[in-house]
């Protein structure tokens, strides 16, 4: 009986160390991670992007905010709202279990910068998370150990501890520990937008009907 209750808490333990937690639960969590507020707030304010993504509303030369009403000044919040949204797009594919991560911004360069320091950041951050996270169960790994003498939990015990530590040495070895980069991203040559070709026909059909609907205008008021 008490052997029973000591490997029932022994799976626990393992599960507690992340020996359960399979390949597509760890990548939903590394894209999640690559998606999430906290890491785009935490890049927006370690890079300074604020005033930046606020260009307009910068005064460089003074090196603060142009006057404004107080409900209209740039927050974190707000920009890493508006990049969430309008500037960084991660796109995951399903077959081939591929993410790509696209930044759109007039500076090309700063476009290349921003895509490869997100997920720089993602790989730190998850990094420094599963090493934490290591270190944390190799403690309490090592308290259960001295609680029992039955060599069958604590081979049991031992085991998930050479797990752990695999872990954390993996971890401490590898800088892109989440996401293995493929293609980094680079500054392009061709601007994805505005596209000139459409923008030209768009312009030339407003203006037929600007110059039918002038022509109507004129004649009914004569």
């Amino acid at each position: 009986g008490a052997m029973g209750s000591v490997v029932s808490q022994l799976g626990g333990l393992a599960s507690l160390a992340g020996i359960n937690m399979g390949a597509d639960e760890k990548e939903t969590e590394s894209i999640a991670v690559l998606q999430s507020e906290a890491l785009t707030e935490s890049y927006i304010r370690d890079n300074n992007l604020l005033p930046v993504l606020n260009e307009d509303l910068w005064d460089s030369q003074r090196g603060e905010w142009k006057p404004m009403e107080a409900d209209d000044v740039p927050t974190l919040w707000k920009a890493t709202r508006y990049f969430r949204k309008g500037v960084r797009r991660v796109k995951t594919d399903n077959a081939t279990g591929l993410v790509t991560v696209t930044v759109t911004w007039k500076d090309p360069e700063l476009a290349a910068q921003w895509a490869n320091g997100l997920v720089a950041l993602a790989n730190e951050y998850l990094r420094r998370k599963a090493i934490e996270e290591s270190e944390l169960n190799i403690t309490y790994l090592n308290e259960e150990a001295k609680r029992t003498d039955l060599v069958g939990p604590k081979q049991a015990i031992y085991t998930i501890h050479q797990n752990e530590i695999n872990k954390a040495m993996l971890a401490r070895g590898r800088a892109e520990y989440a996401f293995k980069v493929i293609d980094p991203a680079k500054s392009p040559e061709i601007h994805a937008s505005p596209i000139k070709l459409l923008w030209l026909v768009a312009g030339l059909v407003f203006g037929m009907f600007l110059s039918i609907f002038y022509v109507f205008v004129r004649a009914v008021w004569r």
